[in-house]
């Protein structure tokens, strides 16, 4: 899925760190202000662990953000923090994830549906029974055809930037546009209130993780509002909104239809939710660090800043409140393939050696919170490590570099254009300065987060380059790799996944062979073999693998990282230690 990144990036970080893990004591008192001389890596202190104990119920959790969601909508929900924000407060899917720290997040759990779905037919079909006694905020009942409306919805050209799974393998599916004009899909089958089938054009053992995403939520036809249901979406969640300002500020209310009883997942501690958005990143980082008033019930949305990392790191107290897991995302710079001069591999292959990778790691926070890439896929992928599949150094190669351009007919370079989200001008400027060492003149498009998908998902208007990452949905290859290569799933308006526009036959085919697979192992190798593959073809340059820090209020509890939501904040757990001090 897609993957935003939120922070603005600079050298400091990279230097601080070092002062957080100086020394080997024990440490310091608690609340002590002197560096914590701890010689474990800071940044990992809280990986895999739960900050502040168990919640207790009611308050006000407040959200600090610089930025608007690009989508609740959840036909169009799929950017990574957004559809844990969605799926944990607002919506249910038919199967969710467990609200686990750790790898136990991976692990899957019924949410909608009584269990995990029965397959059939070669796991070509799949059947899910709804429980009983599910309502919305209004008390109506969900029903397994809302499910189902809402699958055919995510077709509609009107609502793009949505997950793609429907599309990519439901029977009959191609050519379909959603159910604006009365036409539906034969292979979403609804035979009554509490069953939904899905037929497949293919076996598909993977399935119930899909349907974890938010294209398996459900909608109720009366409420649908078109591209307006993305500021309200009417609620089968714990929470409802109550108002909703872009741009400025959501409220969430306790939905009283939501029953507890029906749902294993989510614990809807805080009585109300509010995220305040449009604020500077420095100044969130500055309000969760002095934590006073009702910042002490506040938790942020974006990435530390590296220039509060001094603040975070040297003290103990503070530093106690910081997460660090792991994205589980690949960053890289992709390149439009199907345009002068990236439709050269060449080309293509000379910016992947003149990117130095040390210097995009250390814009994007130094070394304790992002590991260089090089391969595509995460190491989690690859049994816990990417292979370094083409050798290039973390600093590149220029030389070598200038050679490709020599190849591709650009002896003295090219001028292009990169667009990165806003918090992302820090690395874009790293990766400018590395392929002007080989002669390749960068210009820098900074956008602001909230719009940055709606604009490189704009394929006839975007620039050469973009820089973006993509987050496997669950362990496999499969949730990876075609949706950033598969050139079938390009789209004009709202595309997503493939940003470098890369339509290769042989590719093509041997997705499909892996696919057919049946053996789960089997296509494990061979996803890793074609990953090798693909980056040879280079359309892409893999730069960084990155982790999530997030600091919290110290009237925060039940926080953690969740790794299958890139790191960010579990919403179904999280709450208040003394829910009396939040304020409103």
């Amino acid at each position: 899925m897609n993957k935003r990144t939120l922070h603005a990036v600079a050298t400091a970080l990279a230097a601080t760190v070092t002062l957080g893990m100086a020394g080997c004591s024990n440490g310091t008192h608690s609340g002590d202000s002197r560096p914590d001389k701890d010689s474990k890596n800071p940044a990992l202190a809280n990986a895999g662990a739960t900050v502040g104990g168990t919640p207790q119920k009611g308050g006000t959790l407040t959200v600090l953000s610089n930025q608007d969601f690009t989508h609740l909508d959840p036909a169009r929900n799929w950017v990574i923090g957004d559809v844990d924000f969605g799926t944990r407060l607002l919506y249910r899917t038919l199967v969710t994830y467990k609200a686990e720290p750790g790898a136990k997040g991976g692990d899957l759990a019924p949410d909608l549906a009584e269990d995990l779905g029965v397959s059939s037919n070669g796991a070509r079909t799949w059947t899910f029974k709804l429980k009983k006694g599910l309502t919305y905020e209004d008390g109506t009942p969900i029903t397994a055809q809302d499910v189902k409306y809402n699958v055919e919805r995510s077709f509609s050209p009107d609502l793009p930037g949505g997950p793609d799974y429907a599309a990519r393998y439901l029977a009959g599916a191609e050519g379909y546009r959603g159910p604006a004009q009365g036409q539906h899909l034969d292979s979403v089958k609804t035979p009554d209130d509490h069953t939904i089938v899905f037929e497949l054009r293919k076996p598909f053992a993977e399935f119930p993780h899909a349907t974890v995403l938010p294209t398996f939520a459900p909608v109720p036809r009366v409420q649908d509002k078109g591209p307006q249901y993305d500021s309200r979406p009417f609620s089968s969640g714990p929470y409802k909104i109550e108002s909703y300002d872009r741009d400025k500020r959501l409220v969430l209310v306790r939905n009283p239809h939501w029953d507890p009883a029906t749902d294993t997942v989510r614990k809807a501690y805080p009585d109300k939710l509010v995220v305040v958005m449009g604020l500077r990143a420095n100044q969130i980082d500055d309000r969760l660090i002095a934590s006073g008033g009702i910042d002490a019930s506040a938790v942020s949305w974006g990435k530390l800043r590296p220039e509060s990392a001094p603040k975070v790191l040297t003290k103990a107290a503070v530093r106690a409140r910081l997460l660090a897991e792991s994205t589980n995302c690949t960053e890289m710079v992709q390149m439009h393939t199907g345009r002068a001069p990236f439709d050269n591999v060449k080309a293509r292959q000379a910016v992947q050696y003149a990117l130095d990778r040390e210097a995009v790691l250390t814009a994007s926070g130094g070394p304790a919170f992002n590991d260089p890439a090089t391969a595509l896929m995460p190491g989690s992928l690859f049994g816990g490590k990417q292979p370094d599949t083409l050798g290039i150094p973390a600093t590149g190669d220029v030389e070598k570099a200038k050679q490709l351009l020599r190849e591709a007919g650009k002896p003295d370079g090219f001028t292009t254009t990169i667009t990165v989200s806003n918090g992302d001008k820090g690395v874009a400027e790293a990766i400018q300065q590395s392929l002007g060492r080989a002669g390749i003149k960068v210009t820098i498009d900074a956008v602001d987060p909230s719009a940055f998908y709606d604009t490189i998902g704009d394929t006839k208007n975007r620039s050469d380059l973009v820089y973006t990452g993509w987050c496997p949905d669950y362990p496999s290859g499969s949730t990876f790799l075609p949706f950033l290569f598969d050139g079938r799933s390009i789209k004009e308006k709202g595309n997503s996944g493939n940003h470098s526009l890369f339509r290769d036959e042989p590719t093509m085919k041997r997705m499909d062979e892996i696919a057919d697979m049946t053996d789960a192992a089997q296509a494990d190798t061979a996803w890793r073999q074609l990953d090798g593959e693909i980056l040879a073809k280079a359309p892409t340059a893999p730069a960084v693998i990155e982790r999530m820090p997030l600091l919290v209020g110290t009237n925060i509890a039940g926080a953690f990282g969740h790794t299958s939501f890139g790191g960010q904040l579990d919403y179904a757990t999280i709450g208040l230690k003394d829910p009396g001090t939040s304020g409103n």
